[in-house]
């Protein structure tokens, strides 16, 4: 690292309305440096790095990069200074090749032809050096969301980046693909690359970061070394007080609410269910384990009755499900947390009431003759932000002006509010901060308390350690037996999600087949 800063924001300010994102935030980086950006959600992270970026333009304050101001408000100058941006939500054609991908935007629009060879070439120039290999002619939409994100960093160095800022870089991957994301950026840096990269959890910031600055309510309010802090003082600071996720007490599980029994569902891709059993009881929390794309959405939808099943038997409260709809679903009880809030469980650009009342609008709490009663349905979001704690939300507000926690807070709470029998989670903490997964668990175990059976299903292995009653695995779009949660622990897990079910057999006493 050299003494001089490769890049400094200066007393950056940007507001939104009433809303202050940052207030007077300076941050530097140097050559060669890892410096990992926290905070809870809506504290102002994604703001700041849009400004670098950018993306907005800060009511006040100045980027420099090298030592030279840049422009506000454009992106194409930060690229031509060498700032590249790996956004949480890929921003790449499915359809498209890697190749293509990549290229796209780099070549002049006058140009007659595209210069394929020599991108394809410069690409596996830059995939070799920073081991970032892709089949540059693999359609993007065939690829892992691992190799997506590939795909997202190799069009940012394609592009000369000398300086990367990712965004909530792990939110959709596995640990284990975490782990090669974090070895791979430590290389980079090894080889003069500075990289920022903005997240809420603390055992990677530590891991991967040389330096932790942490944003609370738009401001710096501490930077540590890595080497010099730990995860209890990370949480402190980002929160402002001491956070501590509630664990489960000892139930006893009333009838069965919801059982499936050799169930197929056919889906695209591969990523299907066959031969599906399990059974949820009334008081308990099941937990779903797996890596992405093991059939985990199939799941979800079907117990939503967002897909119907081709065999077996799917029964809700004691009948058997013959026409499935989301309707139908709802009205018998079930409450669902989808797991892509942004896109199955909001419409950004509705307000928080309309999206509060969103699944249950045919409701006669919300609708008389046909006409929506908006004094109810303003009421009834008025109450779920009170009682779930939505920061920085008001009835009229556009949902998409919400922070991902907040979101999420909105979503579980327009379902625990009307005290469903079921409740499926679907990664339910998925992109949230230590103080917003601390109050959806204790959700989830309240929920669990009242009587309710929760499905949840993650891809968090500590999650579901602390929340599920039993736990089962998904592999290949087939479930494993149930093992309870107090028999199980990180490594049978593992084994579990890699389909070694001969070895968990072996530690339990109980007869798994494997996968």
């Amino acid at each position: 690292m050299t003494a001089s800063p490769v890049l400094e924001l200066r007393n950056i300010t940007k507001s939104f309305g009433d809303t202050l994102a940052n207030e007077s935030v300076s941050v530097a980086l140097a050559r060669g440096e890892v410096l990992a950006l926290l905070g809870e959600n809506g504290a102002g992270k994604t703001t700041l790095m849009s400004i670098l970026f950018g993306h907005y333009t800060p009511d006040s304050g100045t980027v420099h990069v090298e030592g030279r101001e840049l422009p506000h408000g454009k992106p194409r100058a930060a690229i031509r200074a060498g700032v590249g941006m790996v956004h949480q939500h890929f921003s790449l054609a499915a359809n498209l090749t890697v190749l293509e991908n990549v290229m796209t935007g780099t070549e002049s629009l006058l140009r007659v032809k595209s210069d394929t060879r020599a991108a394809r070439a410069r690409l596996a120039e830059v995939s070799e050096r920073f081991g970032l290999i892709v089949d540059p002619d693999a359609r993007v939409g065939d690829l892992s969301v691992g190799e997506q994100q590939r795909v997202e960093i190799l069009k940012a160095l394609y592009n000369d980046a000398r300086i990367l800022i990712l965004d909530e870089p792990t939110a959709v991957l596995t640990n284990i693909e975490a782990e090669m994301l974090f070895r791979t950026l430590r290389d980079m840096a090894r080889q003069g690359l500075s990289l920022i990269f903005i997240s809420h959890k603390l055992h990677e910031v530590l891991a991967a970061a040389d330096r932790i600055v942490v944003l609370r309510g738009g401001k710096v309010v501490a930077e540590r070394r890595a080497a010099e802090t730990s995860k209890e003082e990370l949480a402190e600071l980002m929160v402002g007080r001491r956070v501590a996720r509630p664990r489960r007490e000892t139930a006893t599980p009333g009838e069965t609410v919801l059982e499936a029994r050799n169930v197929r569902v056919s889906s695209a891709g591969g990523k299907g269910l066959s031969q599906v059993d399990f059974s949820l009881r009334a008081g308990e929390m099941l937990g779903i384990i797996g890596v992405s794309g093991n059939g985990q959405t199939a799941l979800a939808h079907l117990v939503s009755g967002l897909v119907r099943h081709e065999e077996g038997d799917l029964i809700l409260f004691g009948e058997p499900v013959r026409d499935p709809s989301v309707r139908a679903f709802i009205e018998a009880g079930v409450g669902r947390v989808p797991e892509d809030r942004n896109t199955e469980g909001a419409i950004g650009d509705m307000t928080i009431w309309e999206n509060a009342v969103l699944e249950r609008i045919w409701s006669p709490a919300f609708s008389r003759h046909g006409m929506i009663d908006r004094g109810a349905a303003r009421q009834f979001a008025a109450e779920v932000i009170e009682a779930f704690d939505v920061r920085g939300g008001t009835p009229d507000k556009r949902i998409r002006l919400l922070s991902g926690g907040n979101m999420q807070k909105l979503i579980l709470g327009r379902n625990l509010h009307e005290q469903p029998k079921i409740l499926i989670a679907a990664q339910p903490t998925r992109g949230l901060d230590e103080g917003a997964i601390a109050a959806v668990h204790t959700r989830l175990l309240e929920a669990r308390k009242s009587g309710a059976g929760v499905l949840l299903i993650s891809e968090d292995l500590d999650e579901v350690l602390q929340l599920a009653d039993r736990i089962q695995a998904i592999v290949k779009g087939r479930l494993s037996p149930p093992v309870a949660a107090e028999e199980a622990d990180a490594r049978m897990l593992g084994l579990m999600m890699a389909g070694d079910w001969q070895q968990t057999a072996r530690d339990t006493g109980r007869g798994f087949d494997a996968v």
